[in-house]
């Protein structure tokens, strides 16, 4: 074995986004795409992480075993001393926050590229976590971002791969490499934290649940915690073998992606309970019978019934939601004399917060939700309070979301995506709707009334960063808001989207179809934005 040096030239556009590095496989494979952007990281964090360890893994997407070969050589050449990597290479995006915490990793390296498709004409990701376990703040990708402008050549070993299928370790140059199982640290933290006796009672009186892990990375850890730990019957789990390829669908848990759960759920018997988890099992969506629960009432649900799960017995510090997700939070938040704080999109910036000891609980529109047991959103964890709660209490999902709009009101809520859109299209829009905010407070538009409009600044209160222009928003009387921002995950074009809350506190009001209810809203959004004007659609990609 020996180090090479193998010049190369810059790529641009290698800026990492809301969580990462995502472009097309074919980037991806082009020669030094990867090798550039990891010798980037590598470049950026210097000496100081000689000796560390690093832990890897990714969701096994197409194209993530060859990427992680690579990244196991690079990372050799750069001095690290211990790599831990998930069985076959696999590791959820809440696994790998696990494990550096765990066992004190300098940081991680995360391929996925969450809930977007996989394939081989799908979508690739790479992130760099730090040592809190959490996503690298602005200031680092912006730092690798620099890195990835001025590279000239990247470190790799000519080592030989490394078998990821046997758990244990070996050696690439001076590194020591050991493969460990991906699910028992994961599932270890998840039985400290819930009411496994409960739960497993729960299964054990005949509650019938369907998990759709999508052929993602999340079938692995819900077979283990759901099947064999809490006894549901098996088969709970469908979808459950990861696929470089997701098996053709599209890993993203909301309505219109998770066909077959809701069939299952409104079929004959159905089930009691449904569930979903994305890509990288980061990601989930909650489902009853008659009922999906909004990812924003989700979080306020999950604060309200906190001290009922062994972990949060002792009550919640405060709570945390992106700009875009609804106000939920807040009013439980404020029942419970606590703080909610308003973050702008993006889980990095949950965990300055979690960190001070300011949050507990943290969520966002986009199935989103997690707390301060690890520094990612995490699906199997929401899927387990969701489940403790219901043991707990004995009743239903429609049971608890109605109870819960009973005492706090419901937030009507939705998201219209617009997808793949022209980039110069996208940006005249939102550059349109920023000249027009000094002349829309006091104006009436439809039946609401504008009382505030500005684009979000955020002021990070534990370090004091700003994040300024993170989103467009339309704050009306009454509570009503529109937001509208673009969004950094996609890998095509521009994906515009426009968010939209209505808050109705009158009980004989609670149960219309959300896009009823936000008919006004909706028009009015679409006409003060110019969508079709700019984006040349008449209608939303997707409504969730």
């Amino acid at each position: 074995m020996s180090i090479q040096s193998v010049p190369s030239n810059p790529y641009s556009g290698q800026k990492p986004g809301t969580s990462g590095l995502r472009k097309k496989v074919a980037v991806y494979q082009q020669a030094a795409y990867l090798e550039n952007f990891v010798q980037a990281i590598f470049d950026t964090l210097g000496a100081e992480a000689l000796g560390k360890t690093l832990v890897l893994g990714g969701d096994g997407r197409f194209f993530n075993r060859p990427a992680i070969q690579t990244i196991i050589k690079m990372a050799a050449a750069h001095g690290f001393g211990r790599l831990l990597i998930g069985q076959n290479g696999i590791l959820s995006t809440p696994a790998v926050s696990c494990l550096i915490r765990k066992y004190g990793a300098y940081g991680g390296i995360v391929l996925s590229a969450s809930h977007n498709p996989g394939g081989p004409d799908g979508d690739f990701g790479l992130k760099f976590n730090v040592g809190n376990g959490g996503p690298a703040a602005e200031k680092l990708t912006d730092a690798i971002y620099l890195a990835s402008q001025s590279i000239v050549g990247y470190r790799i070993s000519d080592a030989a791969d490394v078998d990821l299928s046997q758990l244990g370790s070996s050696t690439v140059e001076a590194m020591q490499v050991t493969v460990v199982d991906a699910v028992l640290d994961y599932a270890e933290l998840q039985q400290s934290l819930f009411d496994f006796t409960a739960i497993r009672a729960l299964f054990a009186s005949g509650f019938t649940m369907r998990f759709d892990a999508m052929h993602a990375v999340a079938g692995p850890y819900a077979k283990v915690i759901f099947e064999q730990m809490l006894g549901a019957p098996a088969g709970s789990v469908i979808n459950g073998i990861p696929l470089e390829d997701f098996g053709g669908g599209h890993p993203d848990p909301n309505p219109a992606n998770a066909g077959q759960l809701l069939d299952l759920m409104a079929g004959q018997p159905g089930f009691d309970f449904g569930a979903a988890s994305d890509g990288d099992a980061d990601r989930n969506m909650i489902v009853g019978r008659g009922i999906v629960v909004t990812p924003s009432d989700s979080l306020a649900l999950l604060a309200a019934h906190a001290t009922l799960v062994p972990g949060y017995r002792a009550g919640l510090s405060g709570i945390a939601r992106s700009m875009p997700t609804s106000c939920a939070a807040d009013r439980v938040a404020e029942a419970l004399g606590i703080p909610c704080f308003e973050t702008p999109t993006g889980w990095k910036f949950f965990g300055n917060l979690l960190d001070a000891g300011r949050i507990t609980l943290c969520g966002e529109e986009s199935y989103g939700t997690g707390s301060v047991h690890i520094r990612e959103k995490d699906g199997i964890w929401a899927v387990l309070f969701w489940l403790n709660i219901i043991a707990a209490t004995g009743k239903s999902v429609a049971e608890l979301v109605h109870a819960h709009w009973a005492r706090f009101g419901r937030n009507y809520y939705s998201r219209h995506d617009f997808e793949a859109i022209p980039s110069a299209g996208a940006e005249a829009l939102m550059a349109a709707l920023r000249a027009e905010l000094p002349t829309l407070a006091g104006r009436e538009l439809g039946a609401y009334r504008v009382a505030a409009a500005d684009d979000f600044c955020y002021i990070d209160p534990v370090d004091g960063s700003i994040a300024e222009r993170q989103g467009v928003r339309l704050l009306f009387e009454g509570g009503a808001r529109i937001v509208f921002r673009l969004s950094g995950t996609g890998t095509e074009g521009a994906t515009l989207r426009v968010y939209l809350e209505k808050y109705e506190a009158d009980p004989q009001n609670m149960r219309q179809d959300e896009q009823y209810a936000l008919a006004g809203l909706i028009d009015i959004a679409y006409r003060l934005a110019a969508i079709t004007t700019h984006t040349g659609m008449r209608q939303a990609s997707t409504i969730s």
